[in-house]
């Protein structure tokens, strides 16, 4: 079972200012990016990405407007093929001549759509990038691996690790929330996050790759169960934003901090690892739900 993706880094050389708001650069990026994409690829009379009788080889209906074909009904609304991971300082401008970087994670490698992502973000950077619209210039592109070195694709084993795992610590990088039995959790228990990460890697190889990764849910739940929180340092950071399509406020937060879970691992550490570049729970498009495994023991 290996899960296979391609992360890509957009370097842009800033010509004007440029300054996003704390928290909310993964979201103005994908908010921009789509309807980019969406102005460049689109044809001007498509009835909408869900009844676009072209919706087959259209890059902005495969990456922002996905449907379902047949399947589980739980997945009507099926999850993106990629995530946005900002590299750079929130809240401080950047000047003219500094780089800023941007991170996209393509879960679906079969299509080519590179060349369509690289015309969307370099017209929008001409465009002008953030609240005050600085512009900017896309000077490359490259694929990285976990170290930030070129690597065409990424792919991970989900064979379970061969040596004990009995501790791991989980450092949450970006807002972070979880949903179990429907409602948003109260915290980050090791059963829901694992679930969550069963989903969403399962769900994102069988729909964009090649659907390989076979897992055993009911045995992976069962064993999570008794995968206990050992100590944590978390805090909540309420942020919003506001759409200017409805003028209707909603809500960005979640935890931030670290988790220290304690139990028998081993089963679980493939998943962290693919989690990693995924991100988990709510919104994670836009960049919530990043993490890193910070010790394993």
């Amino acid at each position: 079972m290996v899960f296979e993706f391609a992360a890509y880094r957009f370097e842009f050389r800033a010509l004007d200012e440029i300054r996003f708001p704390p928290g909310k650069s993964g979201n103005v990026f994908r908010g921009a990016l789509g309807e980019t994409l969406r102005r460049e690829v689109c044809r001007p009379d498509c009835p909408g990405a869900g009844s676009c009788p072209h919706r087959a080889e259209c890059a902005y209906a495969r990456l922002f407007e996905p449907v379902l074909e047949g399947g589980p009904s739980g997945l009507a609304s099926p999850p993106r093929p990629f995530v946005l991971r900002p590299k750079f300082e929130e809240g401080r401008p950047l000047a003219p001549g500094e780089t800023l970087r941007l991170d996209l994670h393509l879960f679906d490698v079969r299509t080519p759509f590179l060349p369509h992502l690289i015309g969307a973000l370099s017209q929008l950077a001409r465009t002008g990038l953030g609240p005050g619209r600085g512009r900017a210039e896309l000077d490359r592109v490259f694929t990285v691996d976990e170290q930030g070195r070129p690597a065409k694709t990424i792919r991970i084993s989900l064979a379970p690790s061969s040596s004990p795992v009995s501790r791991i610590r989980v450092h949450f990088e970006t807002p972070t929330e979880l949903k179990a039995g429907g409602q948003v959790a109260e915290g980050l228990d090791f059963p829901v996050l694992a679930m969550r990460l069963r989903d969403r890697v399962s769900a994102l190889n069988r729909l964009y790759g090649d659907g390989s990764v076979q897992l055993d849910w009911k045995g992976l739940a069962e064993q999570a169960a008794a995968v206990r929180t050992a100590a944590s340092a978390l805090r909540r950071e309420e942020i919003e934003r506001r759409s200017s399509r409805t003028g209707q406020t909603h809500p960005l937060g979640g935890l931030l901090g670290w988790v220290e879970y304690e139990g028998r691992l081993e089963p679980f550490l493939p998943l962290l690892r693919a989690g990693e570049w995924t991100g988990v729970g709510r919104q994670t498009v836009w960049g919530k739900g990043a993490y890193r495994l910070a010790r394993v023991e």
